[in-house]
């Protein structure tokens, strides 16, 4: 399928900005430009409350900032009901990205789900390469299941969610949990990347330029967050690799013209391949990043309604 003129819209608004190319920025430089690229996104979804706070994590306090649905009706509040909850980790290559930049699709999930969204802002590197992101992410998804009511959650009740880095945060918080708790009744994986080493064929190759996401930006941030080539076959850091018998069932959605599309759809079959239930979907005609575009391309909200509803099954 031909780029979708969304898509297409994405791609030259970014070339007009005429940025260099990520991996010639330095970390700091990245973040402000990414910043203020998704500062641009229009109003937010209307939910309930929302608020930030500190929980303790492995090497001090992580953030979270907790979304709170719509209330039904006058009297949630005195029943005092505890709802199931969406842990959230956003994308950014594991060195960009923060809860702000992902604040308006957090609220398009706890909005669609009516649930409450509990998105995640870990550690960043290089100042905190791998294993920071993926420790912060098990310990608030274990901190929610222990300490849910604080915040209105049933702590039984999770599923997991993340795009891109995000995405294989929530891959290696999936095996993390299966291995020693909490349960996890869902996941889903946004153009996730599973496989540091994986050999540059395929969709590396083909969409390696000029969709916004580029293959050199994705070894740049490989560099950036596992600098030591030797760890990248850990399964905490490429969960293909991992164990993934017992997993939750999962929803993986993808995107055509994406460098990350092949070894999206190949951990959806090596999930299946294990006895997990799995719904894929490729969406076609679209790049990296058309999740998080809320009210921009018309497939994401149509790809947060299908998170939603399969999550909301599965809970």
């Amino acid at each position: 399928m031909a780029l979708h003129p969304q898509a297409e819209f994405l791609i030259e608004a970014v070339a007009l900005a005429q940025l260099p190319p990520l991996d010639e920025l330095s970390p700091e430089d990245a973040r402000l430009h990414y910043n203020l690229r998704s500062a641009e996104l229009p109003a937010n979804p209307a939910i309930g409350e929302v608020s930030d706070r500190k929980i303790p994590g492995p090497d001090g306090d992580i953030g979270i900032r907790v979304y709170q649905p719509v209330k039904a009706n006058a009297d949630e509040d005195s029943a005092g009901e505890l709802r199931p909850a969406l842990m959230f980790f956003h994308g950014g290559g594991w060195v960009i990205g923060t809860i702000d930049t992902h604040d308006v699709v957090c609220r398009a999930l706890c909005e669609a789900l009516e649930a409450v969204v509990v998105s995640v802002d870990y550690r960043l590197a290089p100042e905190h390469p791998f294993p920071a992101a993926a420790d912060d992410c098990t310990a608030a998804t274990k901190w929610v299941a222990e300490h849910g009511e604080e915040i209105g959650v049933d702590g039984t009740r999770l599923a997991l969610c993340g795009d891109s880095a995000g995405g294989n945060l929530a891959a290696v918080v999936s095996q993390d949990c299966a291995a020693v708790g909490p349960k996890v009744s869902a996941q889903a994986l946004i153009y996730p990347c599973v496989n540091a080493t994986r050999e540059k064929s395929g969709s590396l190759i083909d969409n390696a330029d000029g969709y916004l996401l580029t293959t050199n930006a994705m070894d740049w941030f490989y560099d950036q967050y596992v600098p030591d080539a030797d760890e990248r076959d850990n399964p905490r850091c490429s969960p293909f690799l991992g164990d993934l018998t017992g997993q939750p069932p999962a929803i993986v959605i993808t995107a055509e013209y994406d460098p990350l599309l092949d070894e999206g759809e190949e951990y959806a079959d090596k999930l299946r391949e294990a006895g997990v239930p799995v719904e894929y979907i490729r969406v076609d005609g679209q790049v990296h990043t058309f999740f998080t575009q809320v009210g921009v391309c018309d497939a994401s909200a149509e790809s947060v309604a299908r998170v939603a509803a399969f999550v909301k099954e599965h809970w």
